[in-house]
């Protein structure tokens, strides 16, 4: 499972690289302020994400390969799929509905923090 959260976030991180730059230099102009702004949003959250997979991965290899730190990666990779492609989407097509999923993914994010956090305190017992 560690592995998988390392191959995961590597590629997680490539692909928040690319729309970044894909938002950067082919978007900029062409979405309202407000549309580029979610947008950058998304690949923030997306970037920070790919690292907290790596992280997760790193963790579950080598220190704790707990279910708590594995239920972590999926729900860092579920925030990212959530909460990133809902802003993605809703910038690009111009769909305000799609913003009634970013909140779930937020969800996710916070999910998989706290379940980081708690695999950390059962093991300092």
């Amino acid at each position: 499972m560690a592995k998988q959260f390392l191959v995961i976030g590597s590629f997680s991180a490539f692909l928040g690289i690319a729309l970044g730059a894909f938002g950067a230099h082919m978007l900029k102009n062409k979405l309202a302020e407000n549309m580029f702004s979610a947008y950058q949003t998304g690949v923030l959250y997306h970037l920070v994400h790919a690292l907290a997979l790596l992280i997760t991965g790193v963790i579950a290899k080598t220190i704790l390969p707990t279910p708590l730190v594995h239920w972590s990666g999926w729900c860092f990779l579920a925030g990212t799929l959530l909460f990133s492609g809902s802003l993605y989407i809703m910038s690009i097509s111009g769909i305000r509905a799609f913003g009634a999923i970013t909140p779930i993914g937020g969800l996710a994010f916070m999910a998989g923090w706290l379940l980081l956090a708690f695999a950390v305190i059962r093991q300092m017992d």
